[in-house]
């Protein structure tokens, strides 16, 4: 990933919404980003004791969106969505996971998780997540969060990726 992920500055004048938005695109886009120019190979290492691959915390983005924005906005379970039941068992990659077809599936989430929340306001309640009913502004800071982490964490392992190809 570059040094400098964000593709523009966020506005400081914009509605709050939108910046919550503008901030959690940027994040999704520097996620995406993680596996640019990496061999299947590369993608699916392990460095660390955990599930946590490059490849493994794009599929697990996924799994976010669809947790956050089909289950908890639009009220389906995860069953009806095809996503596993814990977030663990989102990092698990299959002989099926490729780079394109989870960055595929991460980008078409992303669309969705747009799509679901566009009619809504941000003290607008949803009440399919599993805590309980909660106000949109708070499920995406929630899923900023999980992004701008998850985002970290793949700039860490990406860097000893591509230190390993010169070593």
């Amino acid at each position: 990933m570059n040094p400098h992920p964000f593709e523009h500055e966020v506005s400081f004048v914009a509605p709050v919404r939108e910046q919550l938005l503008e901030f959690l695109d940027e994040h999704r886009a520097a996620l995406g980003r993680c596996l640019d120019d990496l061999t299947e190979d590369e993608a699916r290492r392990g460095l660390v004791p955990s599930r946590t691959t490059l490849l493994g915390l794009v599929k697990h983005a996924t799994f976010v969106e669809r947790v956050w924005f089909d289950e908890g906005v639009r009220g389906r379970t995860r069953a009806e969505i095809g996503i596993p039941a814990t977030p663990d068992e989102s990092f698990v990659l299959t002989s099926e996971d490729t780079i394109a077809s989870v960055v595929a599936a991460h980008r078409r989430a992303c669309d969705d998780s747009r799509a679901a929340i566009a009619d809504l306001d941000l003290d607008d309640v949803v009440t399919g997540n599993r805590r309980g009913p909660l106000p949109l502004r708070w499920v995406l800071m929630h899923v900023l969060r999980e992004h701008a982490q998850h985002a970290g964490h793949a700039d860490i392992l990406r860097e000893q990726v591509l230190a390993a190809r010169e070593g």
